[in-house]
């Protein structure tokens, strides 16, 4: 395993106008390879409902050091969770106007905390894109029937590689905090969902569950398996994804998955804990993934599935 990327290093270095400097975790990756992300950003508290660590919390902190983390990673595709939406708006900005984003609000009127994917257009075609409610009736705004009182979304876009021609599924999400009930009902909905699409699959998301949780061994028990554990090279030594603003910590829990299909090579995977400036950008740390998919994959001028979720 190749140790964490050492932030003095000056190859792919970004830096802002103070001059802090951040060397990325993996950084820009070259045709056919793919890097995947995805991260669960922290929605906007009100101070008076904030963590113990307040300070650490407060949005007005933590943007400048995510603009700095997305400009230094400039992923292919890019899945966020817990988006308000200003948030969305400001993280649109800083990824600049190559990259288009599809999502939705979370409520019965599409509003309030988002989930995202954000795409490299120069490198990606948006084909299609959707989103659902993670319920016995998904295309219902703000359902929730597995045990959930807050409602959970997820976000599929079909995408086509311009680099290769090939087209590929990606899927991000935000499994709820307090009901396992919930998490493993919602983890049967999305492997139907996913076992039954045509060509390359990745889903990305916080799953509020650690790895061998029920919801984990569920989605990983057909077409999907856990990038981290199947990649050649491990980007972390043990991390978990969830630090709460301190260091990251090894045999922490990793309530953040990136799951690809059984037929992608994962060059290398694995949790990044930049810290620009000192700032932890969130109380989760990213995940990371280079995949690449094998060329007899689904390719460009074939018909999409026009699969769309079931009820689970």
């Amino acid at each position: 395993m190749t140790p964490p990327t050492d932030p003095t290093a000056p190859s792919s270095a970004t830096s802002d106008a103070d001059g802090v400097r951040v060397a990325p975790t993996v950084g820009p990756v070259d045709a056919p390879d793919l890097h995947l992300m995805t991260y669960n950003i922290r929605r906007r508290m009100p101070q008076v409902l904030s963590t113990r660590h307040a300070r650490a919390d407060r949005w007005a902190s933590r943007l400048p050091a995510l603009r700095l983390l997305l400009e230094a990673e400039a992923p292919a595709v890019l899945g966020i969770q817990e988006a308000l939406p200003d948030q969305s708006a400001q993280l649109s900005e800083a990824l600049g106007e190559r990259y288009a984003s599809v999502g939705t609000g979370r409520d019965r009127d599409r509003g309030g905390e988002r989930v995202e994917l954000h795409v490299d257009t120069t490198r990606l075609t948006i084909v299609r894109h959707e989103s659902f409610w993670l319920s016995a009736t998904p295309r219902v705004p703000g359902s929730h029937t597995y045990g959930n009182m807050i409602p959970r979304t997820a976000v599929h876009a079909e995408l086509e590689d311009r680099a290769t021609g090939a087209r590929l599924h990606v899927v991000v999400t935000h499994f709820d905090h307090l009901s396992a009930r919930s998490r493993r009902h919602s983890a049967v909905q999305l492997r139907t969902f996913t076992d039954a699409l045509e060509g390359p699959v990745a889903v990305m998301g916080d799953f509020n569950a650690v790895v061998g949780s029920p919801a984990h061994r569920e989605l990983t028990r057909g077409r999907l398996v856990d990038s981290r554990e199947v990649a050649d090279e491990r980007l972390d030594p043990g991390w978990g994804s969830y630090s709460d603003y301190g260091p990251p910590r090894v045999g922490g829990r990793r309530l953040d998955w990136l799951l690809v299909d059984g037929a992608a090579h994962v060059d290398r995977a694995g949790v990044g804990a930049l810290r620009p400036g000192g700032v932890a950008p969130s109380d989760h740390d990213p995940v990371h993934a280079v995949v690449q998919w094998p060329s007899q994959q689904t390719q460009s001028g074939q018909t999409p599935s026009e699969h769309r979720p079931q009820e689970a």
